[in-house]
């Protein structure tokens, strides 16, 4: 598992545990085994790796058990109206902490307006509808991460690169050459991510 996912994870237990304000007891880190293992899930989800390719740190059975049981339950609890709540917060964060530039700006507006549009009526969206919503979620997800991608230099590009590369490194061997290469374009659009405190606009359905 790669050390800043292990560190997501603990962060994301750390600001639910003190959402509420300061706590009597410190955290135990081994309290944050959950969040770090649903956002290892989420990370092999969003890279296209399976668990076949897992197997020289974990063996399959543990990761699946680790999807299925009730650790994973963060990413099965998901729904479209909270994942667009989501969505919007973390725009409008992004935008107030100044990671977002002027070249985002128009596209995160009409993201903004859009999604607030498909806030007022996702809870009741069935059948096409709702599929029409989420393939439109997934094409804004895109342009989002093209013009991010366009707002950096090659210097920068080329680092994040050589990062999903060494994130990657553990399972190259057993993967083919086209499923590296999908494989290096989602880790370095979740490095993208990062950088600009981006959301993952694309909703998938637990």
């Amino acid at each position: 598992m790669p050390l800043k996912v292990a560190f997501a994870g603990i962060d994301r237990y750390f600001e639910r545990y003190y959402r509420d304000g300061p706590r009597r007891r410190p955290v135990r880190i081994d309290f944050c085994e959950a969040d770090v293992l649903d956002v290892f899930d989420e990370w092999l989800r969003a890279i296209g790796i399976s668990g076949a390719s897992v197997d020289s740190r974990q063996s399959v059975d543990s990761l699946q058990s680790s999807v299925d049981s009730p650790l994973s339950s963060v990413e099965r609890g998901r729904s479209l109206p909270r994942h667009l709540e989501r969505v919007v917060e973390r725009l409008t964060g992004a935008r107030a902490a100044g990671a977002i530039g002027p070249e985002l700006d128009g596209l995160v507006d009409r993201i903004a307006h859009e999604l607030d549009q498909a806030r007022a009526k996702s809870g009741g969206v069935r059948g096409e509808a709702r599929a029409s919503l989420i393939a439109r979620l997934e094409a804004l997800d895109g342009e989002m991460i093209r013009l991010a991608r366009g707002a950096l230099d090659g210097a920068s590009l080329a680092a994040m690169a050589r990062e999903a590369e060494g994130e990657l490194a553990p399972f190259r061997a057993s993967m083919a050459g086209e499923a590296f290469d999908r494989a290096r374009g989602a880790a370095v659009d979740r490095l993208v991510r990062e950088r600009f405190g981006l959301p993952t606009v694309t909703f998938r359905a637990p």
